[in-house]
């Protein structure tokens, strides 16, 4: 790979980054400092359906997951969890398209997939093609 495809790939992965963070901080914060009600008001209908609990533990991980996408890499100190915080990014929105799709939510899915093929691109680009390189 040659230097400016390298740099390129490494922008791109940044910035998607940034980007699933700052949407999972969002969606995480949300869930877990909004009561119920309003987060059924505000269009999560499944949130009214399922304990309490669930809803508060999912934005709790989300905001987990938005950490582990920048924390790491950025500060070079075990940034083998950016890939990993992808891993579980994804498995969350896998989760939520067969829940979504269960339901007929049907608007939420293509949400579902960029966020989904964000977080592969980031798990395949810091896992396999440009990896951050822990501190010496």
């Amino acid at each position: 790979m040659s230097a400016s495809t390298n740099k390129v790939l490494h922008i791109g992965l940044w910035l998607a980054q940034i980007a699933l963070a700052a949407v999972y901080l969002a969606a995480g914060f949300m869930k877990i400092s909004q009561p119920i009600d309003a987060l059924v008001a505000s269009g999560m209908a499944y949130a009214g359906d399922y304990p309490e609990l669930l809803t508060r533990f999912i934005g709790t991980v989300e905001i987990l997951g938005a950490i582990g996408l920048i924390l790491p890499a950025l500060t070079r100190i075990l940034p083998v969890l950016t890939p990993l915080a992808a891993l579980g990014l994804s498995t969350i929105q896998v989760l939520a398209f067969v829940l979504h799709l269960s339901r007929g939510e049907y608007s939420v899915l293509p949400v579902n997939v960029v966020l989904l093929a964000l977080s592969l691109f980031v798990l395949w680009g810091r896992l396999r093609k440009a990896p951050i390189a822990a501190r010496a």
